[in-house]
């Protein structure tokens, strides 16, 4: 209910954008839970097709994000098409591709994966400045469950890390979904000072952070 309240209402106030005498205004819906991608088109439903999106360990980005780069023609692993959106911790996109198997699960290393057919109906309908909105109903940005975060790592999670430490006062970077060096200081410091050992966020580094899951 709260998914279906929050599309509904994004998808408004872009129809409502539009009816104000500019384009169309498309918004599309990736739900990671049931690995489904939907077109909106000024508010209005127009087809939905069957994706698949990250692995629990390279889970795809969840929030809004922004349509910026288009390309036809790719072949090989990214199928035939590529919506490319902006995100703060990577360069991610939905595609086609030549695994059709994979098509309904969780495979890829976060980009949204779609079958050749369906995103070459999808590309036409989506311009430059559409909105993709990329969502799990359960745990909000935590939706890949606490994962063991190490070096490197990038995701809503690491973004939801980054803000628990800032507001404690231990990182003073911007949260932009990176482990990067400045994270893992700010890290190392908290660890210390709560007799924690390592530069990962485990399980018991979320329970000293107050980072638990819940719907």
């Amino acid at each position: 209910m709260r998914r279906w309240a929050a599309v509904l209402a994004l998808a408004l106030a872009l129809a409502l954008c539009g009816a104000a005498g500019r384009e169309k205004d498309v918004l599309l819906v990736v739900d990671a839970d049931v690995q489904t991608l939907t077109l909106y088109v000024d508010g209005e439903k127009k087809d939905s097709w069957p994706c698949a999106v990250g692995k629990p360990r390279t889970p795809s980005p969840l929030g809004v994000f922004t349509v910026n780069q288009k390309s036809a023609g790719w072949g090989d692993g990214f199928g035939t098409r590529w919506i490319g959106f902006y995100c703060s911790y990577g360069a991610y996109g939905i595609h086609g591709t030549n695994q059709p198997a994979s098509i309904g699960g969780w495979a890829s290393h976060g980009c949204i994966r779609m079958l050749n057919r369906d995103v070459e109906a999808l590309y036409p309908q989506v311009p430059y400045g559409a909105k993709v909105l990329i969502e799990r109903e359960a745990y909000g940005p935590m939706g890949a469950g606490l994962r063991t975060l190490k070096p490197g790592a990038r995701g809503a999670d690491v973004m939801q890390v980054q803000i628990r430490l800032k507001n404690l006062g231990y990182y003073g970077g911007a949260a932009d979904g990176v482990f990067g060096e400045g994270t893992k200081a700010a890290l190392l410091r908290f660890k210390k000072e709560k007799g924690l050992e390592g530069d990962q966020v485990d399980w018991s580094c979320y329970r000293a952070l107050g980072i638990q899951l819940f719907e």
